[in-house]
């Protein structure tokens, strides 16, 4: 199982070129490293997962090739199947071939749209996360113009399929990406 978080990074800046692109992939493993310390899960497992689940998303946007094309890549470099399993999971167009089924493929699927739409969420405050609450989110969540390519569904649905509670699951993702000052 390859957990150098230094390889890992490597492999993002090899691959990706876009700031905003890789500003969300570590805000999502941030996310899921407080996750993990949260809920007792391996740190580094869950942090991997979280900042290599796009890694592939700027050579091969276009479904089903992301995250495919990435999955072959991290086998080849060593990643673990869980790993890959994970990142493949977060797919919904490929939900039959590999279903969301363990807590770690619940997660990356709960952070990652809503880190996304934090993120989006940031840019508009001239204080970026500190003091967000759900409710102004929530209430943005509403308005489909803004960060319109964040599918709310998927928010909401990672949230209850991860079995937290929205306003909580808000709220920590966004105190964690504020304490990586991420955004």
């Amino acid at each position: 199982m390859n957990l150098n978080r230094q390889a890992s990074w490597e492999l993002v800046q090899e691959y990706v070129q876009s700031d905003s692109l890789r500003r969300h992939m570590l805000a999502v493993e941030t996310a899921m490293r407080a996750y993990a310390v949260k809920l007792g899960e391996d740190e580094e497992l869950w942090g991997t997962v979280g900042l290599l689940h796009d890694f592939d998303y700027e050579r091969w946007p276009n479904p089903p090739d992301h995250p495919l094309q990435g999955s072959s890549i991290l086998r080849s470099k060593g990643y673990s199947e869980e790993i890959v399993y994970a990142i493949l999971s977060h797919a919904d167009y490929l939900s039959h071939e590999y279903p969301r089924r363990s807590r770690l493929d619940h997660g990356l699927y709960a952070c990652d749209e809503l880190c996304g739409f934090l993120t989006a969420c940031a840019m508009v405050r001239p204080q970026k996360l500190e003091g967000i609450t759900a409710s102004s989110v929530k209430k943005k969540l509403k308005n489909l113009s803004f960060a319109a390519a964040v599918n709310r569904e998927d928010i909401t649905r990672g949230a209850q399929a991860f079995g937290v509670d929205l306003d909580e699951h808000i709220e920590f993702c966004a105190a964690a990406m504020h304490a990586a000052q991420i955004v």
